[in-house]
């Protein structure tokens, strides 16, 4: 019987050749930082969200961490507020904040709870301001309502990894006041990954990866350790967006993640081809 194409006997081939991977992720935790492309393309959400029921049903612990920045910057222009950026971050006023809150932890989270839950999956809606998951800091006066992470509480996402469910988590903070901030989205990734210990963290943007020329796919680097992805950066072949992203998957693996890696949101079940294949996908960082 073929279906698609495939016959039965290619299925359980692509099954068996699985399994080891499936072995090698059983209990562990990963997490997943989703925005980008991947993000504002319907049918490429809906692949993703399929990916990590997936998962979640062969045993892997899955958290996901979400942007929506570019949701953000429509809604206020929509308001007739124009989104103003200083060295890549978001001016954030208190109107700003409150609009994020709207969007973030709003509409986009609650989409994607709803979303992963008619996968199949079982899926909580959380920003770092419930039960002070994300504690921060004002980052500079400069960028407004814009944070640092102080603390992760970690205990909220194990509960919920303890109990089946999926954390979907926008990345807003809280200060000890009162105060709400806008956290990085690729930043709150890391520390989350770092405080629960994952065995990986997966950073999904809008290219291939690492590459030697940001103009040629072909010149993809599948594997880098940190040493050598500090070395591209101080060369600034790493450049421009790409050293954010980086350094956060550098950080994350000094505080005690496995590894981390770069993939491209918009190839459809890159999660799947990353952590259930030899070849993986996009830039695989790892300690030395």
């Amino acid at each position: 019987m073929k279906y698609d194409g495939l016959t039965n006997q290619i299925r359980a081939h692509v099954l068996v050749q699985a399994l080891p991977y499936l072995q090698k992720y059983y209990g562990k935790t990963i997490v997943i930082k989703y925005g980008g492309n991947a993000m504002t393309s319907e049918d490429l959400k809906e692949q993703v969200m399929e990916d990590i029921v997936l998962l979640t049903m062969v045993g892997v612990r899955v958290v996901l961490v979400h942007g929506g920045g570019p949701e953000l910057s429509s809604l206020m222009q929509r308001l007739g507020k124009k989104p103003e950026f200083i060295d890549g971050l978001r001016v954030t006023d208190k109107e700003t904040i409150d609009m994020a809150q709207m969007v973030l932890a709003g509409k986009i989270n609650k989409s994607l709870v709803n979303l992963l839950q008619m996968k199949g999956g079982q899926a909580v809606g959380l920003s770092g301001m419930d039960g002070r998951l994300i504690q921060a800091k004002i980052r500079d006066p400069k960028y407004g309502y814009v944070g640092d992470v102080t603390e992760v509480n970690a205990d909220i996402i194990n509960t919920l990894l303890d109990s089946g469910y999926i954390p979907v988590i926008s990345t807003l903070g809280c200060d000890e006041k009162g105060n709400t901030y806008n956290i990085n989205g690729d930043t709150g990734a890391g520390r989350i990954a770092s405080a629960i210990g994952a065995e990986r963290l997966i950073m999904m943007t809008d290219i291939e990866g690492i590459m030697t020329d940001k103009d040629d796919p072909n010149s993809l680097i599948p594997k880098l350790t940190v040493s050598e992805a500090e070395k591209l950066m101080d060369q600034r072949i790493i450049s421009g967006g790409m050293i954010p992203k980086v350094s956060c998957c550098i950080d994350a693996l000094n505080d005690g993640v496995k590894a981390a890696v770069i993939i491209d949101g918009r190839v459809p079940h890159a999660t799947l081809m990353e952590i259930l294949t030899d070849e993986g996908a996009g830039t695989l960082i790892s300690k030395e």
